[in-house]
């Protein structure tokens, strides 16, 4: 039983924040703001922090995913959480977050003050708790643990994910397919070069029944291959008085 009870550094929440937005979206917004408090991620003025779902379940493993899900949608729709899209590649739809802190001013001035001024000390209610609180479960820490100096994770998983929507195939986000997406960005690939072949060796390959079956990451993105396929690619035409049709 004693192990049950406060042994390691707590997910703190205020009663009066969870009796205004809810109990789950309380405990997942205190956390959102522990991270924003440490975030060197500015974007348009604000601090933002990002995650895939599964990465912020590892937070909060006593949610089931699809709760968690279902209470930052809540957040979302209450106004309390602003969604952004800040990635490099225009295919990676990893969602960024802030709060809307003048949203919680307001619900604050509607309803009790103490938990407007609660909500601000949050922050450092938290540093004198929590500082130890899963070091390494947010993509928002680098390797050193400084979150300032965190650059976005290299979404490996939309590279597969545009695989599969441009062949109609079903490749999974296992540890081999990583490893060979992952290889190539280490090369100094980016996420638009592996694109760029995917298109290309897309429209050469597709509809040959004989090429068609090469259209995988074990020959797109093996290392004695890759760089010859993004060479292929053809430049840009220039546009002189008369518009070219590209596919897509």
């Amino acid at each position: 039983m004693g192990n049950l009870l406060i042994s390691e550094p707590p997910l703190q929440v205020l009663p009066s924040l969870a009796v205004k937005v809810g109990l789950k979206e309380a405990i997942v917004l205190q956390q959102f703001h522990y991270w924003l408090q440490r975030s060197g991620n500015n974007r348009d003025g604000y601090k933002w922090v990002y995650n895939s779902y599964d990465e912020w379940h590892k937070q909060f493993p006593f949610f089931s995913k699809v709760t968690l899900r279902r209470t930052i949608n809540s957040l979302e729709k209450q106004g309390y959480l602003v969604s952004g899209n800040y990635n490099k590649a225009g295919f990676d739809k990893t969602k960024w977050y802030r709060i809307d802190y003048q949203r919680m001013n307001k619900a604050c001035d509607q309803n009790d003050h103490t938990m407007c001024s609660n909500c601000s000390h949050a922050g450092d209610q938290n540093e004198q708790t929590n500082t130890n609180r899963l070091p390494e479960t947010t993509t928002e820490t680098t390797k050193d643990n400084s979150a300032a100096n965190a650059a976005p994770e290299f979404s490996w998983q939309s590279v597969i994910d545009y695989l599969n929507e441009k062949t109609g195939k079903h490749f999974k986000h296992t540890n081999t397919n990583k490893g060979l997406v992952m290889a190539r960005q280490h090369d100094g690939f980016s996420a638009e070069d592996m694109q760029k072949v995917i298109d290309h060796q897309c429209k050469l390959w597709i509809n040959n029944k004989d090429m068609a079956q090469y259209l995988r990451p074990s020959t797109l993105f093996r290392a004695s291959k890759f760089e010859g396929y993004l060479n292929a690619v053809p430049d840009e035409p220039k546009h002189e008085g008369r518009e070219y049709w590209t596919g897509g």
